[in-house]
């Protein structure tokens, strides 16, 4: 039997988390959203764990007779501000032991369970020269499994093309919210024009570049033919220290450059190697980047 996409007990965990984002977009909630949907709502959705700092007020006191547990009430509150995950498909992804792609799915279902717990509007968007067929996720912690299955059953390929892809996604979701892109930024093009674009139009940037540690220092010597995952480019290279060590000078550089366009919107960027821990990046990364609270 295949092991699940996040296992129960790290899903309890993503429960004390909120996803944050700063701008108030126009007919919508605003930003700083710790525990906005606790307590008094007008539809009932569901029930998570109680946490410290919880609003005593919103607990379920019946249920805590029965079971001596403490459960919060969540209630649906409109309008929310819609949060949209644009998840890297592309061949690059998946390139070799596909680690990074796994990382990144696995990146994109716990965000979408943090989205369920707190009543958040997600929709998770695949992407490579196009858009992907979106998945939706709403309505409450119950509604995770077909969230997973849908994620696990994703596949890498294609070539990736941010500039084409701004162009759709921006045509056809004309509503303005929190965008996360989780990617490795890999494009030929360079994607920063594109990223820009997305700033522009009035999107909140929340950048999540996936990298695998060769991908920063390469463990590769002597005379080499590279080839492109994605245009299948062939190229003859020769590697040796200096080699590498200007390989991950750029590597670096691109990076700050990708984290300096998000400061500069107001957004926010976490460099994640998948060589940590998904639990590590979610409650120690990303909360210092204020992706989530």
């Amino acid at each position: 039997m295949p092991e699940p996409l996040l296992d129960r007990q790290f899903l309890e965990k993503l429960e004390r988390l909120t996803i944050y984002w700063q701008k108030s977009f126009a007919g919508l909630v605003g930003g700083h959203n710790p525990s906005r949907f606790a307590g008094g709502g007008q539809e009932f959705l569901d029930h998570r764990n109680f946490h410290q700092g919880d609003d005593l007020r919103a607990v379920n006191w019946r249920a805590y007779l029965r079971l001596e547990k403490l459960f919060l009430k969540m209630f649906q509150i409109e309008p929310r501000v819609p949060v949209q995950v644009l998840l890297d498909s592309s061949a690059s992804m998946g390139l070799g032991d596909g680690v990074k792609f796994d990382y990144a799915r696995k990146l994109a279902g716990a965000l979408a369970y943090v989205g369920l717990v707190r009543l958040d509007t997600l929709t998770i968007v695949p992407f490579s020269a196009r858009l992907g067929e979106a998945k939706r996720c709403g309505g409450g912690r119950h509604r995770f499994s077909p969230v997973a299955t849908y994620l696990e059953r994703l596949q890498a390929g294609g070539k990736t093309d941010f500039y084409e892809i701004a162009k759709e996604y921006m045509s056809s979701r004309p509503q303005r919210g929190l965008l996360i892109i989780i990617s490795d930024f890999l494009d030929d093009q360079g994607c920063e024009r594109a990223l820009q674009y997305l700033a522009d139009f009035g999107h909140e940037l929340s950048l999540i570049q996936i990298w695998k540690d060769d991908d920063r220092v390469p463990p590769w010597a002597g005379e080499l033919e590279l080839v492109d995952a994605e245009s299948g480019q062939e190229m003859r290279v020769e590697f040796d220290d200096a080699a590498r060590a200007e390989y991950t000078r750029q590597f670096d550089e691109y990076s700050a450059a990708l984290k300096q366009l998000a400061l500069r919107n107001a957004g926010r960027y976490v460099s994640v190697s998948t060589s940590r821990l998904l639990e590590d990046v979610l409650f120690d990364d990303m909360i210092r980047a204020r992706g989530v609270a």
